[in-house]
């Protein structure tokens, strides 16, 4: 089997020495600048010691936009997003994810000192690979999206991360992910016994102040201690 390459990074380095990560992973035809203007707004101590990571998802060709290549973690095959997955590239994104742990490991933090992130496609990257993962996460953030693959979670989930804190956050005028669809993903989760906090706001695919401000109380009531 080849090597899984590295994805390239933005990295934003803490005032001091960095003693927990986030893993960001934006959008689709995003790339990984998208949420960096975010990290200054989220209210966090001038000492918050967390290093913010943002990778880039590889260009290849997404079906749903006649084939044209962008950044995508995965294939997106037809308007209803959660039929037809890209079972192959989900999972091809969720073991360069776990590049990225393994390499903030090699930095310092452990795995319990991450929280992966994610909005819309980087969303669903999270929450499969966090689900997944072998080692207990701080918690794991999904922000307008939903659950991939969610049929094969009751056989692959860690029992590592059956406890881990989720965040998720949809809009309720979303065009692109149905707030529906996150509703339904949430719901999977819940029973099977996952944390999951679920906050709507009224806005279509994107962020609002006010939920730019319940990261910043959730990411410090994870990783600042």
């Amino acid at each position: 089997m080849d090597p899984v390459r590295m994805l390239d990074c933005i990295e934003i380095e803490p005032n001091g020495p960095a003693t927990a990560s986030v893993i960001w992973l934006h959008g689709l035809g995003a790339d990984g600048n998208d949420f960096v203007p975010i990290v200054d707004e989220l209210g966090l101590p001038a000492d918050h010691g967390v290093r913010f990571v943002f990778p880039n998802a590889p260009v290849q060709p997404v079906t749903i936009n006649n084939g044209m290549p962008m950044r995508a973690w995965y294939d997106i095959k037809g308007m209803a997003i959660a039929d037809k997955q890209d079972a192959e590239g989900i999972r091809a994104s969720a073991r360069e994810i776990e590049q990225l742990i393994d390499r903030e490991g090699e930095r310092g933090i452990a795995p319990e000192r991450i929280v992966l992130a994610g909005f819309s496609q980087g969303g669903a990257i999270a929450l499969h690979t966090g689900l997944r993962h072998a080692r207990g996460l701080a918690g794991i953030m999904a922000l307008s999206t939903y659950l991939p693959l969610a049929e094969t979670l009751g056989d692959e989930a860690s029992d590592a991360n059956r406890g881990v804190s989720i965040l998720q956050a949809h809009g309720s005028q979303d065009p692109v992910v149905p707030m529906q669809l996150g509703q339904a993903s949430r719901d999977h989760m819940l029973e099977a016994g996952y944390d999951v906090a679920w906050h709507e706001y009224p806005m279509q695919h994107q962020v609002c102040l006010p939920q730019i401000a319940t990261i910043g109380r959730w990411l410090g009531e994870r990783l600042l201690r």
